[in-house]
């Protein structure tokens, strides 16, 4: 059997891995840290929890030993597709080189620039980045790969997914050609397979344990079921989740909830903890301290249901992950493989639910197709969508009640119907009538408030609108007869403009006696004659 002492590998690394409690290879680190060695492009095809991070990280370690980095040009360069993938790679870096004086810099989103300014100045050997922010940092002038001579891409395919290709393809443009590339990927999509021929050369293809095959220590079950309403099935959903957890009990230590979508996740993670369940959310919409807290604790055990994206899928090394809930069936079927091999790692036991509608039918048979075997069933637990709502039934009667009437006693009273003290009054009413007479108190009670003036032309004319046409007054009846009559037919001095004030005639409301005089006067063009023109031509003569 093939030991690390064997691999040609540098003593100060092979005194970290043995340190590290590491003393046999997997099969892919056996087979590629000898052609990595010897300067050879490989190309790893291996499904996630294989070693591969060490297989790329221990040869690179032992082929910088010699050398020294120059400001803003780094030797080596790891690319990964998200920043824990990234970060795990550094912490695998620091294990593995903590007997040797290389330098590392990790250039990943969410953290400012000015810090990674800093080291890429001092100079470093390892670079370790996501697409995005090497890209930036490469636009602002504060790097050049023209000196890197280990390039590394990790996950290459789901850098295809997240849509990194392109930008891949610039940073290869941006190296050297003489550089030595680690194209590492869980499939050979068409994409990946075009780049691997364009940017690797003689590459050494080392594939190991298909990424089409699932861990035999994982149990899986799927979950189906039809919604009452469609726009009950998020909530019915919820709800299944909810049960199969609580049914698990004591068994569940820690589980990692997988969702399609980032809206989703912080759904899922409120509607979690609103039951009383110890749940943090974790996607790439949230700033990077927030994310390495968030994997901290649910690490060291402070949190119980690590709610993710596909950003937890692949790459995340937690070793003891007691269950996997696929809340939404993944729409690729390699990452159902990725999601549920968090769990029953390094020959531990693990479980593995799928929660399915009947759209996600495609998805499950692309899945089976995929894995070559059909995915074993599981029932609903009981009871579990008579919980379907997150609200109390109760609670959202009272919100649409307080929405269609507002705070107002008559809404209130539309919307609940009848009063109930009403009975109540009329009983009161009735035995004050069959009961005796009481002695009859008199109190004296205070004068009434007069009554506000009101104006008597606004009384007479209700008074005349009320009292029927014969008895009300001529003057009113005549009044009425000519406002009803056209404009034109009224009498001039009954005319009103838009305003409603009163026609005057063709009189005209001016400035009065107040009008300047050069208003008044008339000014009348003068024609020029012969005798003028003749006249003006002696005065300028004359001048």
């Amino acid at each position: 059997m093939t030991k690390f002492s064997d691999l040609a590998l540098d003593p100060r690394v092979l005194k970290a891995v043995a340190e590290a409690g590491y003393e046999t290879p997997t099969p892919i680190q056996a087979q590629a840290i000898p052609h990595a060695l010897q300067g050879k492009d490989v190309l790893g095809i291996a499904q996630t929890g294989t070693g591969k991070t060490a297989s790329f990280t221990l040869p690179m370690i032992t082929l910088l030993g010699k050398g020294r980095a120059k400001a803003r040009m780094p030797r080596s360069l790891v690319l990964a597709p998200t920043r824990e993938l990234a970060a795990q790679v550094a912490e695998n870096f620091d294990v593995y080189a903590k007997y040797t004086k290389l330098t590392k810099a990790l250039l990943i989103g969410g953290v400012s620039f000015g810090e990674q300014d800093k080291l890429i100045d001092r100079g470093v050997d390892v670079l370790i980045a996501t697409p995005g922010r090497l890209l930036d940092h490469h636009e602002r002038g504060k790097l050049l790969l023209t000196g890197v001579q280990i390039m590394v891409v990790d996950e290459a395919d789901r850098m295809l997914d997240m849509g990194f290709i392109p930008d891949i393809e610039r940073i290869f443009s941006l190296t050297p050609f003489t550089r030595q590339t680690f194209f590492y990927s869980a499939t050979m999509a068409p994409e990946i397979e075009r780049i691997t021929n364009t940017f690797l050369t003689g590459a050494v293809k080392i594939e190991v344990a298909r990424q089409a095959t699932t861990s035999t220590t994982i149990e899986q079950k799927l979950i189906q079921f039809t919604p009452s309403r469609k726009d009950k099935s998020f909530a019915e959903k919820r709800a299944v989740l909810r049960s199969i957890i609580t049914s698990e009990g004591e068994a569940c230590t820690n589980a990692i909830v997988f969702c399609n979508r980032k809206m989703d996740v912080d759904v899922v993670t409120k509607s979690l903890k609103a039951h009383g369940f110890n749940a943090s959310a974790i996607h790439g919409d949230l700033d990077q301290s927030v994310r390495t807290k968030t994997l901290d604790g649910f690490r060291d055990g402070s949190v119980h249901i690590l709610v993710a994206s596909d950003v937890a899928a692949r790459g995340l090394d937690v070793p003891a992950v007691s269950h996997v809930f696929n809340f939404d069936v993944p729409s690729h079927p390699e990452d159902y493989v990725h999601r549920i091999g968090r769990t029953g790692r390094a020959g531990r036991l693990g479980k593995a639910y799928s929660i399915a509608v009947p759209s996600d039918d495609k998805y499950i048979a692309a899945i089976e197709s995929l894995v070559k075997q059909p995915i074993p069933r599981g029932e609903v637990p009981a009871g579990a969508l008579e919980s379907a709502s997150d609200v109390p039934e109760r609670a959202r009667e009272e919100r649409g009640s307080r929405a269609r009437g507002g705070r107002g006693g008559e809404a209130r009273g539309r919307d609940r119907g009848p009063r109930e003290d009403k009975p109540v009054i009329v009983e009161a009413v009735a035995e004050a009538v069959v009961a005796p007479a009481a002695p009859e108190v008199v109190v004296a009670a205070p004068a009434p408030a007069p009554a506000p003036e009101r104006s008597p032309r606004r009384d007479n004319r209700r008074n005349e609108e009320r009292a029927p046409r014969e008895e009300r007054p001529r003057e009113a009846r005549e009044e009425r007869v000519r406002e009803d009559r056209p404009r034109e037919e009224r009498p001039r001095d009954d005319r009103r403009d838009y305003r409603g004030n009163r026609d005057h005639g063709d009189r005209v409301v001016g400035l009065g006696e107040h009008v300047p005089d050069f208003i008044l006067r008339s000014f009348k063009l003068k024609t020029e004659t012969k005798d003028d023109s003749e006249e003006m031509a002696e005065t300028s003569s004359e001048s």
